[in-house]
């Protein structure tokens, strides 16, 4: 790739970095700069995957000090991530090219749905006093079926991770934060299964990877500055 557009792709990633960890859907950036600056879709999303990777890391540490207590909810929430991102990375490797073709505009065009109502989403799931301690039963297969998407795609997964979460615990900041630890599991095992046996890009990766990084920081401190409720006039 020419080096232009490799800059091009390293500042769209600081970007897409930033917005993964204050709402999600910086794939919906990252992805189609890569296919309009020539890589083909499906490479264009493993390259994609892998390069967002250390931006959910960044975010994560942003996060660190919402995950005090969180433990066992990590341990428990993380192992579904981990068989949901196996599942939908291993199931876009193997499906033919052409059919990833025909779905992705379907995908993107979800993505921005959800991106659209996000606000709308957010002010709903205002943290509430006496939340429940204990995980509802379904919100693990809830997780299940997202993981499963964001391996396979990933455009606005936080956004579902981030309503999922945050209708099951009822505690906004704990669910984005939550929605970076997760994100950041599914995109370890991408990194691992596209990394192998995917058409990754690894110049793009090696310039967009680290601002990737900056960026999911960046956003993470954003983030936890952000009041969850709105300010009186």
């Amino acid at each position: 790739m020419p080096a232009v557009d490799l800059v091009i792709a390293a500042a769209v990633a600081f970007l897409a970095g930033v917005v993964n960890s204050i709402a999600g859907g910086g794939s919906l950036i990252l992805f189609p700069t890569l296919v309009a600056l020539g890589l083909p879709t499906i490479a264009a999303n493993v390259t994609n995957s892998v390069a967002q990777w250390p931006g959910y890391l960044g975010g994560v540490a942003g996060f660190r000090r919402e995950y005090v207590g969180q433990r066992g909810r990590l341990l428990r929430f993380g192992s579904v991530a981990l068989l949901g991102g196996t599942a939908g990375s291993v199931l876009l490797l193997t499906t033919p090219s052409d059919a990833f073709d025909v779905v992705v505009p379907v995908l993107v065009l979800l993505a921005t749905l959800l991106l659209a109502v996000q606000p709308v989403l957010t002010r709903r799931l205002q943290d509430e006093e006496g939340a429940p301690r204990r995980d509802p039963a379904w919100v693990y297969l809830a997780l299940f079926a997202a993981t499963v998407y964001g391996g396979y795609f990933g455009g606005a997964l936080g956004v579902i991770l981030v309503g999922v979460l945050g209708i099951a615990l009822h505690r906004l900041k704990l669910a984005n934060a939550l929605k970076s630890a997760l994100s950041a599991i599914t995109a370890t095992v991408t990194v691992v299964v596209f990394g192998l046996f995917g058409d990754v890009h690894w110049d793009v990766v090696a310039v967009a990877a680290p601002t990737s990084l900056l960026g999911g920081f960046v956003g993470a401190r954003i983030a936890t500055r952000i009041p969850v409720t709105p300010c009186a006039s």
